[in-house]
């Protein structure tokens, strides 16, 4: 059996879905997600998901830390967390200032893990769900000092990189279909017994 490891671009994937206002699918087992994707000769090994917290507006805040508890209950995830920076933008019309926030690291996080786990051949193959063009740096280092290995692209919804095509093995498309499939249920019991309630905006 071919051993998977699925990395996931957290924002790359949410944006995607809101493109294409697919709130329901935001309660998603990414664990099933990757599952869905594997070939019959292929076994997944670990899902890492890469993200930044939320830290307002207060609502979307709270839905944030609903899902990351229901995939904590979810065996071999791993999350991996970025940041936000903020920054400040001045209007050229009206000379008024505001804030505004971009997550930071995911992509450099996502480069380290990949590239670590192929020195350490922990993967035969790696799949990558995300559009993100930077990443095609470690997916063309990883092709060239591991030509044994695979790297599999999964384009999010709405998402697409001719560049990270280009560098990987074989490109894919996330479809409504293997979303569909890979949804919670609408209550995630954790160890303790504590309910997660799926969010009402998210169904």
């Amino acid at each position: 059996m071919k051993r998977v490891i699925a990395y996931i671009d957290g924002f790359n994937l949410y944006y995607g879905l809101r493109s294409k206002g697919w709130k329901r699918f935001y309660w998603l087992n990414l664990q099933k997600v990757a599952q869905h994707l594997l070939k019959p000769n292929q076994t997944l090994v670990v899902t890492k998901y890469f993200t930044a917290k939320v830290r307002f507006p207060p609502g979307k805040q709270r839905r944030q830390t609903t899902f990351l508890e229901a995939l904590g209950t979810l065996p071999d995830l791993h999350i991996y967390y970025g940041h936000y920076l903020a920054d400040k933008i001045t209007c050229r019309n009206c000379g008024h200032t505001y804030t505004t926030h971009h997550e930071k690291m995911t992509d450099v996080n996502i480069a380290v893990e990949l590239l670590t786990d192929a020195f350490q051949d922990n993967f035969d193959v790696a799949l990558l769900i995300s559009a993100d063009g930077d990443l095609v740096g470690p997916v063309k280092r990883v092709k060239q000092l591991f030509p044994h290995k695979r790297v599999i692209v999964v384009f999010p919804p709405k998402r697409h990189s001719n560049a990270l095509k280009n560098a990987s093995h074989v490109c894919l498309h996330l479809d409504r279909v293997v979303l569909a499939k890979s949804v919670f249920p609408n209550e995630v019991v954790k160890a303790d017994g504590f309910v997660l309630r799926r969010p009402s905006k998210w169904r």
